[in-house]
């Protein structure tokens, strides 16, 4: 297995590139497209037959995006199973409303809507912008962002004394609409963003992006405070290991020296229940899975015996123990931020690992350390009994192609909050155990 060309520090800068690129999930599946094109991969059409020759494609659809790599067929032993990377493009935030302005006591406001589960409060006090796309009315579509055009203002505590024995509570509606200016046209503002005219903008679906842009800090610079780690970080690592792979002539062999298709996905509305075209819930992995084995010349039955063989690690991020809330965790399993990726197990199946799946993981960390030298610790998150355990796409994509699934993360603090925290080497441990799984490991 070749070692990770990049060092932990270097994919940190890189992945703070990322995140700043992507402010949407169309912004994210547009960057990862336009990054593996550059690393050699093929852009396609989802909506022409698959290619069939050996090399690396991907495919974007929506807030969604897919690449895989075909090997060559020669010599091929049994059907080629899928080895799959999943993850989602999508974080919570506020979506822009379709009639988007109001005015309140002489200001202009944003008319937005809660997008999954946000922390509200991690909203207040900062510049944000509105990014995504636009739709005019000759079908055309334009990403947009907005640059720092909005904010929402905390009541200043001498207004509200009460903040100290209540404490913060945000009405949904009423608290939470942006400020834009005193005045002003946002309607305006987005089709000018677009480079069309305001007549012509016909549709849009925005949310809201902290401006402030991502950092290390701590007191020897081991943590990284950025806006949609969940789940851009786990996006970043499979991209960094997809790249990597394609620089290595992208041809993976298993130990035992058979081909397999390395496949990845970030689906959208991950945050919101992926109950869409584009999320792990609708047709999108299975069909694209259908399409990509026949492209591979797998048909009929052989198509089930490699999903029989296929895996999927389902990369999201992961809870690290939190120091002022040590009672909110399992007292078993406390990840720790900076000590390696983390296995996530749920014994209600809100998590699809299984102890084949704990196996294989264990493995994949072996040959990382292998690779790197790095000291990588085998962490497991299980929710306590007191606590509901969130989900993942990995539940999902098993039930949906009927294959084995291991949830991993990265471990952070702050998830779900517009600023969320890291390990400033989380990213790059992560990406080293998805290198090993691409690798044939």
């Amino acid at each position: 297995m070749n070692q990770p060309r990049r060092d932990a520090a270097a994919q940190l800068q890189d992945l703070i590139g990322f995140v700043q690129a992507a402010p949407s999930p169309f912004h994210a599946a547009e960057e990862v497209a336009r990054r593996l094109v550059a690393a050699g991969a093929r852009r396609v059409d989802g909506t022409r037959p698959l290619p069939a020759e050996p090399g690396g494609y991907v495919l974007v659809r929506d807030g969604a995006v897919a690449a895989w790599v075909l090997p060559d067929a020669a010599g091929a032993g049994r059907p080629p199973a899928l080895r799959i990377i999943g993850a989602h493009t999508d974080s919570p935030g506020f979506t822009l409303k379709p009639d988007p302005q109001d005015e309140s006591a002489g200001y202009a406001r944003a008319r937005v809507e809660v997008y999954g589960g946000a922390l509200l409060n991690s909203w207040l006090d900062r510049e944000v912008e509105f990014a995504g796309r636009v739709a005019d009315r000759r079908g055309g579509v334009h990403l947009v962002r907005t640059g720092p055009v909005a904010r929402i203002p905390q009541l200043a505590i001498h207004l509200h004394r009460e903040i100290g024995q209540e404490g913060l509570r945000l009405d949904r509606q009423r608290h939470t609409p942006p400020l834009l200016g005193i005045g002003g046209d946002l309607r305006g503002h987005l089709a000018a963003a677009a480079g069309i005219d305001r007549g012509d903008l016909a549709g849009w679906e925005l949310i809201t992006a902290d401006t402030q842009p991502p950092r290390t800090f701590g007191l020897a610079g081991e943590f990284l405070a950025s806006g949609r780690l969940d789940n851009l970080l786990s996006v970043h690592a499979a991209l960094i290991a997809l790249e990597d792979l394609l620089a290595a002539g992208g041809q993976p062999a298993d130990r035992a020296g058979e081909a397999f298709i390395p496949l990845f996905i970030a689906n959208d509305h991950e945050e919101v229940g992926s109950a869409t075209a584009t999320g792990a819930a609708g047709p999108m992995l299975a069909e694209l899975a259908d399409r990509i084995l026949a492209a591979a010349g797998v048909a009929g039955p052989d198509r089930h015996l490699a999903l029989a063989r296929s895996t999927c690690i389902s990369a999201d991020g992961a809870h690290g123990v939190h120091p002022n809330y040590p009672e909110e965790h399992e007292p078993g399993h406390r990840p720790m931020l900076n000590a390696g990726p983390v296995l996530k197990v749920n014994a209600n199946r809100r998590y699809a690992t299984d102890a084949v799946g704990q196996a294989l993981w264990a493995r994949l960390v072996d040959a990382a350390r292998e690779a790197t030298g790095a000291e990588i610790a085998e962490q497991a998150f299980v929710s306590a009994n007191h606590k509901p355990c969130g989900s993942t796409i990995g539940p999902l994509t098993a039930t949906r192609l009927g294959i084995r699934v291991v949830d991993v993360g990265a471990p952070m603090l702050s998830m779900h909050s517009a600023r969320e925290l890291t390990g400033a080497r989380d990213p790059w441990l992560l990406t080293a155990v998805l290198a090993a799984w691409w690798a044939g490991r």
